[in-house]
């Protein structure tokens, strides 16, 4: 019979670890995010998939904050994460350094997350529309490719923390066919 690792052990097995390739370079947008539970739910998933950072703008919110820490429980504190003002200089500064601006957002033009093809790049940015309206009208002409997670049933959204949570998912396997073919 199966039983349950401890603490410690879940600890030590995934600190020896190594994330695939493409992680150390993968950040996270969050524009626009309202609920400080979805950002704190964020930043655990980011931990958990060895994220490179966390952008945040527009009036998502930032740590340090009880309810993002408790929700993060304490991943707030180990991804790095940076908060900005202007959204047309981060595009810029993430264009210029060779990053994919990849958008999570059901479109006329977005393919299966799991269908992208990241061959050519190391650098990705994923954005995540928010919890409402989607990804911010303001951002679509940045986006490089559109990517949606494929939905069988009647509602047509996931909540930004799940999807983005499934998207990491499907980028793990991205990069783990990426990493055996090269």
């Amino acid at each position: 019979m199966s039983q349950k690792l401890s603490t410690k052990s879940i600890y030590e097995r995934n600190q020896a670890r190594i994330a695939p390739v493409g992680f150390e370079n993968t950040k996270i947008w969050l524009h626009d995010i309202r609920s400080m539970h979805n950002v704190g739910s964020v930043f655990r998933s980011a931990d958990a998939f060895g994220v490179s950072e966390i952008i945040l703008s527009g009036y998502s919110p930032c740590p340090p904050r009880p309810e993002i820490s408790k929700t993060a429980l304490g991943a707030d504190e180990f991804v790095k994460w940076s908060f900005h003002s202007e959204i047309v200089s981060v595009i810029k500064d993430l264009k210029s350094d060779g990053y994919l601006m990849v958008g999570l957002e059901q479109t006329s033009s977005s393919i299966p997350i799991h269908s992208i093809d990241i061959t050519s790049t190391t650098k990705v940015c994923i954005i995540p529309g928010n919890e409402i309206s989607g990804l911010d009208d303001a951002l679509l002409p940045h986006i490089d490719v559109f990517v949606e997670i494929p939905q069988y049933g009647r509602k047509h959204s996931l909540n930004v923390s799940v999807a983005l949570g499934v998207a990491l998912y499907a980028l793990h396997d991205v990069y783990e066919k990426r990493d055996q073919k090269g």
